[in-house]
C-alpha cells in the first residue's frame, strides 16, 4: 500500500472519530501552548537580561571601606586572594578609604581608570519646589569613561567643569511640577547649578564634580572616599585583577587577610548569579509544561487503543484483501502523527497569543517586563516535539493493530 493511501485512511480515522480525536487533541494543544509560551517569555527575559548585564559593566571593580559582611542572594564577592569574610574588627577608629589608597592603587597595570565617588542626601529647589534626592560627587575626567549610565539629552561632565550636574530621567520629567531642561538652574543646599546633561533612565540621582559635592553635602571631608569605582584592562583576568588590588591595599593599609577593612566586589558575579538565576526558573516552568505534554501523549495512547478496537474488523478486512502489517502500522502511526501535528499547530497559535499576554500578568517580576520572544527555532521545537510525542504513543498501539491476524480481526465482534 503507497504512502499516500495508508495517509488518506489515517486522516479518515481522525475525522471520523472527531469528538475523542479533539478531545485527545486539546490535551496535546494545552502542552504545546504551554510550552511556547513559557519559551518566549524566557527568551524574552534573556535579552532583558542581557541588556540589563550589559549596562553594569563586567570590568567595573568597587571598592567600599569596611570589611565584607555576608551576602544575599546576590552577594557579590572578590575573586583571588579571597578574604573579607571575617566580620568587622572593634575598633574605634572610623574606616575610611583615601588619598593614599588612591596613589596605591594607581600603581596597578591591571586598572584602566579608577573613579573615586562620596554620596549624600541633599535638598534641591526648581521653581519653588523642595524636594530630597541623592547626590554623587564623581571624579569628571573620568566619569565619562567609567559609567555604565547612557545620556539621553545634553552631555556628560567634563574635566574643566564646576557648578554643572548631570541628572537622572525621572527627575527630569516629573519630579517637580515643571520638567528640569538643559541648561536649567536649580538650588542644591543654596549653591546654584546649571543642568548639562539628562540621563536615559528612571532615576532622581543628581551627578557633579567632586570637589563641588564635598561642598553641598554635610559632613563630607575632602579626600575621604565613600567608594573607590575602578575599571579593568582585561576583564578575562578579572579575578587576577581583583587579587592584585586585594594585595596592594593590604599592603598600603597594613591589614591582613583576615583582618581586612575593605571590600571589593565585581558586578561580572552578579550577572552570573542572575542568569543563573533565570535558567532554573526557566527550567522548572519547562518542567511544568512537559507534564502537558506527557498527559497529551497518553491521551494519544488511549485514543489509539481504542481505534484498534473498533477497527478490528476493518484490520481483518484490509489484510484478507492483501495489506500487509507494514501498512497497517504505517496507518495508525499517520494517524497518531496526524492527532500530534494537529495539536501542535493548534498549540502553536494558542501559546503565541499566551506569550503577548503573559509580560502584563508578571509585570511584578523585574525581567519579565520586557516582550516575549517567540522564534523560528521554538516554533520547531513544538510542532517536532508534538508529532514525536503523537508517533512515540502511537507506536504500542499501532504495532499491535499490525499483528492482528486476518481470522481472528474478522470474527471479532
Amino acid at each position: 500500500m503507497k504512502l499516500k493511501k495508508c495517509s488518506k485512511h489515517a486522516f479518515n480515522m481522525v475525522l471520523h472519530s472527531k469528538l475523542r480525536s479533539w478531545l485527545t487533541i486539546t490535551g496535546i494543544v494545552i502542552g504545546v501552548a504551554a510550552v511556547i509560551a513559557i519559551v518566549s517569555i524566557g527568551d524574552g527575559m534573556q535579552q532583558t537580561l542581557n541588556a540589563q548585564l550589559n549596562t553594569l559593566g563586567g570590568d567595573i571593580v568597587t571598592i567600599s571601606p569596611g570589611a565584607e559582611r555576608g551576602g544575599g542572594m546576590f552577594g557579590m564577592r572578590g575573586g583571588g586572594g579571597g578574604g573579607g569574610s571575617s566580620g568587622p574588627q572593634a575598633t574605634t577608629k572610623e574606616i575610611v578609604l583615601g588619598r593614599s589608597d588612591l596613589q596605591a592603587l594607581k600603581g596597578l597595570s591591571d586598572i584602566a581608570l579608577i573613579d573615586t565617588n562620596i554620596r549624600g542626601s541633599v535638598n534641591i529647589s526648581y521653581f519653588g519646589k523642595t524636594g530630597k534626592v541623592s547626590v554623587t560627587g564623581v571624579d569628571q575626567k573620568v566619569w565619562s569613561q567609567i559609567t555604565t549610565s547612557t545620556i539621553q539629552t545634553g552631555r556628560t561632565l567634563d574635566s574643566a567643569d564646576q557648578n554643572v550636574i548631570v541628572i537622572g530621567g525621572n527627575l527630569a520629567s516629573s519630579y517637580f511640577d515643571q520638567p528640569i531642561g538643559i541648561n536649567k538652574m536649580v538650588t542644591i543646599n543654596s549653591a546654584a547649578f546649571r543642568v548639562v546633561g539628562i540621563l536615559d533612565d528612571q532615576t532622581t540621582s543628581v551627578y557633579m564634580p567632586i570637589q563641588m559635592a564635598y561642598q553641598v553635602i554635610p559632613d563630607k571631608t575632602t579626600d575621604i572616599y565613600d567608594t573607590l569605582v575602578v575599571k579593568i584592562k582585561d576583564q578575562n583576568q578579572l579575578d587576577a585583577s581583583i587579587s592584585n588590588i586585594q594585595d596592594k591595599l593590604m599592603i598600603s593599609r597594613h591589614v591582613t587577610q583576615n583582618k581586612m577593612d575593605f571590600s571589593v566586589t565585581s558586578r561580572k558575579e552578579m550577572q552570573q548569579a542572575r542568569a543563573a538565576t533565570m535558567n532554573s526558573m526557566s527550567t522548572f516552568l519547562l518542567a511544568i509544561a512537559a507534564v502537558s505534554l506527557i498527559v497529551g501523549s497518553i491521551g494519544i495512547a488511549n485514543t489509539m487503543f481504542t481505534s484498534v478496537l473498533e477497527k478490528t474488523k476493518e484490520i481483518g478486512i484490509m489484510k484478507a484483501i492483501g495489506a500487509r502489517n507494514q501498512d497497517i502500522l504505517l496507518i495508525f502511526l499517520f494517524n497518531a502523527a496526524f492527532i500530534g501535528l494537529v495539536g501542535g499547530i493548534l498549540g502553536i497559535i494558542l501559546g503565541t497569543m499566551l506569550s503577548g499576554f503573559m509580560p502584563a500578568l508578571m509585570g511584578g517580576l523585574p525581567m519579565a517586563r520586557g516582550t516575549a520572544i517567540v522564534t523560528l527555532n521554538s516554533i520547531t521545537m513544538a510542532l517536532s516535539v508534538s508529532v514525536s510525542v503523537g508517533i512515540l504513543a502511537g507506536i504500542i498501539p499501532a504495532y499491535q493493530a499490525s499483528k492482528l491476524k486476518p481470522v481472528d480481526a474478522l470474527r471479532y465482534e
